[in-house]
């Protein structure tokens, strides 16, 4: 099957959520189904290994390469925002952590009026997608397609940092995942056997055995098309050509949080003057597509390291990196199968609070910046990053170019709010780095360092070297409202037969990172499309 012709279901973008729609609604073998990927095959060798991630936040191959506009809060900064431009999308460049968020979060979603988003309604989908290492229980998965496995080995830094938490108060916490999420300890990972299990590994190599399924690659969706009211297809570019593929059934967007609203404005849905302002022929005037952006901010503390035991140390080692390697081909374990978080926790910054507000992450190397080369010296880095944040950003189509990047902005501690939260995060971040468990190994805090010590100091700081964590989402979020773009069952609004699955739909950001929850998302999206189309009238058979 090639991209052009007619097809039950079209998917754009196979990332997080395109890659396991494809592969659960071929399942049954009745439906055809074309997915489109604007990147290519997922071949690189750095996507496999799972140290490598820090070498694709700038690798163009596989990276849509996205930029902020000047962040008012940030010192006019333009903060990098890397997106999976290949199979697999953001998970096949990601740090690996799988975490879900709070019950509370999903029950929030619910209380918005998203009938079936609760934490119950939304348990049978995680379970589903999950191969929990640690076996099946009523809060894990062990048959699923993603593989959810612990670290390969301890590390004494690690232990030390969990071992401090617990001694300015904080709970050890073997699963954030589990009942409770507050505390500290080891992120577990998507990765099987030291490898990244990317949902193109996890659904969608095997889906592509199906003789129901198209995949394209290098496909770059241009538009919706629709007749009437009714999406009924796309138009994309490949190899130079402008190719149309029609739907049966439904289109669906799994473009993600900055994809997804670049398209429908494109298409003619979004906010009015915008649409006319930029050339793009309205089909229905959304005010809320393409805002309400949300993201988690991100400010981390570096420190030098007393014993040369950090990954820096390998990296500028010449016998290290051989051995390093040596290790990781013969048994997947060592340095080269470490996740962007190592260990961390989720922290309350005031104990009237009812969940955690902050999140941390201890990674057992240093840079000047995310996918920077690595300090010469033994060096570590704590963060922190503020798990619900008020601030509202928005992407917005520069012209009616769809190769064109959109306009992309955070608003990055535009509240009081976030401000008061990074600062008492950074606090208590500072609070563990020094407590006696780790003294041993912490030589200095070498930025901010510790002249940095009023509240207006701390936030100048966050100023000057705030970064994202990667968790754009909410730019097309449900709602039963009248600026939600789509409803409950994820149906845009307004228009027929096509529907928005991906991080972008989200409510509000989950407490923690994005990945699993977009995964769940598109659990629960396929089963809703199957239901639907199960409801439809069977076609005639062609004369």
């Amino acid at each position: 099957m090639d991209g052009s012709g007619e097809f039950d279901f079209i998917v754009v973008g196979a990332g997080s959520a395109g890659a396991v729609l494809a592969a659960r609604l071929t399942e049954s073998g009745r439906h055809r189904v074309l997915l489109l990927e604007a990147g290519g095959e997922d071949r690189h060798f750095w996507i496999h290994v799972p140290i490598g991630y820090g070498k694709l936040f700038t690798d163009p191959r596989v990276n849509w390469m996205y930029q902020t506009a000047p962040e008012p809060e940030l010192n006019n900064r333009s903060i990098a925002q890397p997106r999976g431009k290949v199979l697999g999308g953001s998970s096949s460049i990601n740090g690996l952590l799988y975490i879900r968020g709070q019950r509370q979060d999903f029950d929030h979603w619910r209380q918005l009026g998203n009938v079936g988003w609760s934490y119950e309604d939304v348990l049978p989908y995680f379970r589903r997608s999950e191969a929990q290492c640690r076996g099946g229980d009523e809060l894990h998965g062990a048959d699923g397609p993603l593989s959810v496995s612990d670290q390969v080995e301890s590390h004494e830094i690690c232990d030390a940092y969990i071992k401090a938490c617990e001694e300015v108060g904080i709970p050890r916490n073997d699963d954030f995942n589990g009942a409770t999420q507050e505390g500290a300890g080891y992120f577990q990972t998507t990765m099987r056997n030291g490898r990244r299990w990317s949902t193109a590994r996890a659904y969608l190599k095997p889906a592509r055995k199906r003789a129901n399924l198209a995949v394209v690659t290098e496909a770059h969706t241009a538009r919706v098309v629709f007749d009437g009211n009714a999406a009924v297809g796309v138009e994309y570019f490949h190899r130079g050509q402008l190719v149309t593929a029609r739907a049966r059934g439904e289109v669906i967007l799994a473009a993600g949080a900055f994809g997804s609203p670049q398209l429908l404005q494109l298409s003619g849905l979004g906010p009015a003057a915008l649409l006319r302002e930029r050339g793009v022929p309205m089909l229905r005037d959304m005010p809320g597509v393409g805002e309400d952006l949300q993201d988690h901010l991100q400010a981390r503390i570096l420190y030098g390291v007393t014993r040369p035991i950090t990954i820096n140390d390998v990296v500028n080692r010449f016998d290290r990196r051989i051995a390093a390697g040596l290790k990781y081909f013969l048994f997947r374990k060592g340095p080269m199968a470490v996740s962007a978080g190592y260990a961390g926790g989720f922290f309350r910054t005031d104990p009237r609070l009812e969940t955690p507000d902050v999140q941390s992450h201890l990674l057992l190397f240093s840079a000047d910046k995310p996918g920077g080369a690595l300090h010469p010296f033994p060096g570590m880095t704590a963060s922190i990053c503020q798990l619900r944040p008020e601030s509202r950003g928005y992407v917005r189509i520069k012209s009616a170019e769809p190769r064109e990047a959109p306009e992309i902005r955070l608003n990055y501690l535009a509240t009081e709010g976030d401000r008061r939260t990074m600062v008492a995060g950074l606090r208590l971040l500072r609070r563990i780095m020094t407590a006696p468990a780790l003294r041993p190994y912490v030589a200095e805090e070498r930025d901010p360092g510790p002249a940095i010590e009023s509240d207006a100091q701390w936030l100048d700081f966050v100023r000057a070297r705030g970064t994202t964590i990667f968790h754009p989402t909410t730019s097309c979020r449900m709602g039963i409202d009248d600026r939600a773009v789509v409803d409950p069952e994820l149906r845009v609004k307004g228009v027929g037969k096509l529907r928005v699955v991906d991080a972008s739909v989200m409510p509000s950001v989950v407490s923690g990172n994005t990945n699993a929850a977009t995964i769940m998302i598109a659990e629960k999206a396929a089963e809703l499309m199957l239901r639907d189309a199960a409801a439809r009238p069977v076609r005639a058979a062609a004369a």
